[in-house]
C-alpha cells in the first residue's frame, strides 16, 4: 500500500466522522424536546459507516463508506406536566429519547478519531517531502 493511499482511507474516515459529529450535535441540540404524541416525539439518529477494502491489488479504493443515519429504537420517554400546552388529555408529554451521557461518549470518540486521521494525514505529507528530499 503506497502513501496516496493513507490519503484516500484517512479522508473517508474523516468524512465519516464528520457526518458523525453532526448527527451527535443534532441529538443533543433535541435531547429535552416535547411532543404532544409519541409519535411526533424526537428519536435519536445514529449513524452506520462500513470499512471496504475492494482489492488489495488496487489499495486506493479502500476506505470507509457512509451507509446511513437511522432511528434509534430506544422507546420515547414520558413526563407528567399537567399545565404544558403539549400534553395529552392524561397530562403527559412524550420526550425524545437521547442519552445525553452516550451522546457524549459518542461525541468523544468520534472527535478522538478525527483528530487521529489528521495525523495520519500530516505524517503521510511528511513522509512523502521527506522521501522526495532524499535526491538533494
Amino acid at each position: 500500500m503506497g502513501l496516496l493511499a493513507n490519503f484516500q482511507i484517512s479522508g473517508s474516515a474523516i468524512s465519516a466522522q464528520s457526518m458523525r459529529l453532526n448527527t451527535t450535535a443534532s441529538n443533543m441540540a433535541n435531547a429535552e424536546t416535547v411532543a404532544s404524541t409519541e409519535q411526533e416525539a424526537y428519536r435519536a439518529r445514529e449513524t452506520v459507516f462500513q470499512s471496504y477494502l475492494y482489492d488489495l491489488a488496487r489499495p486506493a479504493e479502500a476506505g470507509v463508506a457512509m451507509l446511513g443515519v437511522v432511528e434509534s429504537a430506544a422507546p420515547v420517554r414520558t413526563r407528567y406536566e399537567p399545565g404544558n400546552p403539549l400534553a395529552n388529555e392524561q397530562g403527559y408529554v412524550f420526550t425524545s429519547n437521547v442519552d445525553t451521557v452516550e451522546e457524549m461518549v459518542n461525541m468523544l470518540s468520534s472527535s478522538r478519531s478525527y483528530q487521529n486521521n489528521v495525523e495520519v494525514l500530516n505524517t503521510s505529507k511528511d513522509l512523502m517531502i521527506r522521501t522526495l528530499s532524499l535526491g538533494n
